[in-house]
């Protein structure tokens, strides 16, 4: 039977939401001390237990609600006057939403690719580097990159999207960015790039807003040119510039265009 903590990293890798409720701690007579956990999916399912009764009731409504807000919170319960039990103590339960990891698929192995998939990892992503060219993944092994040698239409169907996933598009090809990006804009995701000049940017525009009905809004979800302008040159430099658009998204960041223009 599988752990609590190999419960959070199956949650973590899988598609499922969840809350980990831990007793950081008690006062008087509980059913279970400082240190006791328990899961809470977003179906109402858990794995573990913080006590039972009407305590895990309540906190199972705890974690329902905090999977919605997204956001941890400290909840005391006084047993006997909240709940009727008659032990009578209080306890004090931390309710944390799971993280789930957060996945980077790089299009494109090239020089900028192979330089972002190189950065990424430092940083808590799950990277998949993605390419159709053998001898352009074969000579790349850095430790926590994942490679991808597969014709990019029959990657998209087989990887997971979920608000988790960022997507950063920069093959060898024009068309091959647009077709992979034309699928991508289809799928959930946290983060959706492409690589390339002002005239692409804005030759893929009316590319798809004429040829494939794709709306202005929808285009305006897409980072491209992608990256933040500092002036990159070459291709460690250029995938700096993604990389901290990467980081600006995770971490909710709005005004970093303001700031970096003062």
């Amino acid at each position: 039977m599988k752990n609590i903590y190999e419960k959070i990293i199956e949650i973590q890798k899988g598609g499922q939401n969840a809350v980990v409720c831990t007793i950081v701690n008690t006062k008087g007579s509980t059913p279970r001390k400082t240190g006791a956990k328990m899961i809470v999916y977003a179906n109402g399912q858990i794995f573990g237990t913080i006590g039972g009764g009407e305590l895990e009731k309540a906190v199972i409504n705890n974690a329902l609600e905090r999977i919605k807000e997204n956001e941890p919170k400290i909840f005391r319960h006084d047993l006997l006057h909240q709940h009727g039990m008659c032990c009578g103590g209080t306890v004090d339960i931390f309710v944390e939403p799971v993280m789930k990891k957060r996945k980077l698929y790089i299009f494109g192995a090239g020089h900028t690719g192979k330089a972002l998939a190189k950065f990424s990892v430092d940083l808590d992503f799950e990277t998949v580097l993605i390419d159709d060219r053998k001898e352009y993944l074969e000579d790349f092994n850095i430790a926590g990159v994942n490679k991808m040698r597969l014709p990019f239409a029959e990657a998209l169907q087989l990887l997971p999207f979920d608000e988790q996933t960022y997507i950063c598009i920069m093959t060898y090809s024009h068309p091959v960015d647009r077709n992979i990006l034309a699928c991508c804009l289809k799928k959930p995701f946290a983060y959706l790039g492409m690589i390339g000049s002002k005239r692409k940017v804005e030759m893929t525009k009316k590319m798809f807003s004429d040829g494939l009905n794709i709306s202005e809004q929808d285009l305006e979800k897409v980072d491209m040119p992608m990256g933040i302008d500092i002036k990159a040159e070459g291709p460690d430099e250029i995938a700096l510039s993604i990389l901290a658009k990467l980081i600006a998204v995770k971490n909710n960041v709005t005004t970093w265009e303001k700031e970096l223009q003062l």
